[in-house]
């Protein structure tokens, strides 16, 4: 006599790698239908919450490398959303601030990012969203070497 299949149950982190991807997708998407990206939201998001930085905290504030940011930052300065200047005390600090177009673009992908936050979080109550929060914060936990 044999015993009945076991339903396939995917691990959790490639069902949470699965739906990161599709989440991101859908809100790039979002992005570039309002004239930006997710790297944009991310770089002007960043800046505007900073009341003085440099290249270096704003790299480290999003978690990405410090030639990833430049990339970024030179598109954007090119696009006229952006500039960088010198620092005069260390000319190896460069000030981000966002012009008069980084500002408008801002405004426009805010809305995009909350209208994107309000549709991901539709039918899901408040408790729903502190325990899955909870469970996120442990899969993060659980992921480093030290938990």
């Amino acid at each position: 006599m044999t015993n009945p299949p076991v339903p396939f149950r995917p691990p959790v982190g490639l069902r949470l790698a699965a739906a990161a991807k599709a989440i991101s997708r859908a809100f790039d998407e979002e992005m570039a239908a309002a004239g930006g990206s997710m790297a944009i939201w991310q770089v002007l998001i960043a800046v505007k919450s900073r009341q003085t930085g440099n290249q270096r905290e704003l790299a480290a504030t999003m978690g990405i490398q410090g030639a990833t940011l430049t990339h970024h930052l030179n598109g954007m300065e090119k696009s006229g959303l952006v500039t960088r200047a010198r620092n005069p005390e260390n000319r190896r600090v460069h000030a981000v601030e966002l012009t008069p177009a980084g500002e408008e673009l801002f405004l426009r992908l805010r809305e995009v990012a909350l209208d994107f936050n309000h549709r991901l979080r539709a039918g899901l109550a408040d408790e729903d969203l502190d325990r899955f929060e909870h469970i996120l914060d442990r899969l993060a936990a659980n992921a480093t070497k030290d938990s």
